[in-house]
């Protein structure tokens, strides 16, 4: 060393300050920080896996933070929920996840509120505030959403001689009856058991109903509920719709919509790659536009959020947490996640962003701000598993007969 030869080292205090000098050469230089980042896939395959969107995020961070090292372990949604509770049990709590939300961590007092780890909480989209909270306190930062339009065939449309989507349930009928008469389905009406509650509910907000009223109280079997179930089996009589809509899977009907067999149905983001995949539909074909309701187009829809959540682990990270996270919810990130797996962002300005630049993805924007979500309420898995089972069965001369049974499964459970 260059120091080792200065002519001061003769003296005993030069060679204290020479060795004080030496130990401080060989001490290591600081650790990073490394952060725990536990994922849901999105991907169908090592071509779209989650891995290569959070790895671009990670590596982009690290490289303007230098002292912060992000490590990303990607899970399979099916095994997402079992995975971050093992390591919830095994103390081996990951720092940040994205995915389902818990809100029973929040309760243990295991994650960090939102305003402690985001610098700017009004940007998350506020209609999913709630639904990431414990107590009024928001816990979970909503990531990415999803929500339901109407899907319609132009091309089918215009050989029906319809030019414009309907904007109510008379409408509806009237020109699903047009398209029944060239051959094709008019509306597709998913009532089987994969995803009913969902159409269901769509249907339900089209007449000002819905499971539950705006202070929780369960109202299945409502007068508005009855009188819209009314209108879906005149639809189904009149041949307007595919035949026993109750057998019907919202899966089936995406394939068959796919293939060009169907005028209009109510749909997500979701039956975007589906049409991609068939092939069939022309550039231009495909239109989407707000869900009709039965005197007009409905101001909500059904509404869906996956959330980003911090542990508090040591408690010695929550700096480099909130420098990440405000890093990785950037607009061009939330962008970058709708192009890649067609779901929307949790955030208002990349919304915004979005709703400018994709004309298909615009209406589902649009709606997003006037989510409904399902009832947080513990008895909604049973609710929801006896509407998959017997709502086809309100298709039919007692609809309220079917939804006072649902109501009282609810109201027992409750």
């Amino acid at each position: 060393m260059r120091i080792a030869r200065c002519p001061l080292l003769a003296g005993g205090v030069s060679a204290a300050f020479a060795l004080t000098l030496g130990l401080f050469a060989a001490a290591p230089a600081r650790a990073d920080t490394v952060l725990s980042l536990v994922a849901a896939d999105y991907g169908t395959g090592p071509k779209d896996t989650s891995e290569i969107y959070w790895r671009k995020i990670a590596d982009d961070f690290h490289a303007a933070n230098p002292t912060i090292t992000v490590k990303v372990q990607i899970v399979n949604w099916n095994d997402f929920d079992t995975k971050v509770q093992t390591m919830v049990q095994n103390r081996q709590y990951p720092d940040i996840t994205e995915g389902d939300y818990f809100s029973n961590y929040a309760q243990e007092g295991l994650l960090y509120k939102v305003s402690d780890v985001f610098s700017d909480p009004s940007n998350l989209m506020p209609v999913f505030k709630e639904l990431g909270s414990y107590n009024g306190v928001q816990y979970g930062l909503p990531f990415t959403t999803s929500a339901r339009a109407l899907f319609y065939n132009k091309a089918i449309f215009a050989e029906a001689g319809i030019t414009t989507p309907p904007k109510t349930w008379d409408e509806i009928a009237t020109d699903a009856a047009k398209i029944e008469a060239k051959g094709k389905i008019g509306f597709g009406l998913p009532l089987g058991p994969e995803e009913a509650q969902a159409e269901t509910l769509l249907w339900f907000l089209g007449n000002g109903g819905g499971y539950q009223s705006a202070d929780g109280k369960w109202v299945i079997d409502s007068p508005e509920n009855v009188e819209t179930l009314k209108f879906m089996t005149k639809l189904v009589k009149a041949g307007d719709t595919e035949p026993n809509p109750g057998t019907k899977n919202r899966t089936d009907l995406f394939n068959e919509f796919a293939q060009g067999q169907i005028g209009m149905m109510n749909g997500e983001v979701a039956l975007l790659p589906i049409i991609n995949s068939a092939n069939v539909l022309k550039k231009g074909d495909l239109g989407t536009a707000a869900i009709a309701g039965r005197t007009g187009p409905i101001d909500k829809t059904l509404g869906v959020c996956d959330f980003v959540a911090a542990f508090k682990t040591d408690g010695s990270k929550q700096a480099a947490i909130k420098k990440f996270l405000d890093f990785a919810f950037q607009d061009k990130y939330q962008l970058d996640f709708v192009h890649m797996y067609l779901e929307l962002p949790g955030t208002t300005s990349a919304a915004v962003e979005l709703a400018k630049t994709d004309a298909t993805l615009a209406p589902f924007v649009k709606a997003l701000p006037n989510a409904v979500q399902y009832p947080n309420d513990p008895v909604w898995a049973q609710v929801k598993t006896q509407i998959q089972q017997i709502i086809g069965t309100a298709i039919g001369p007692d609809p309220k007969a079917v939804l006072t049974t649902i109501q009282q499964t609810a109201l027992k459970g409750s």
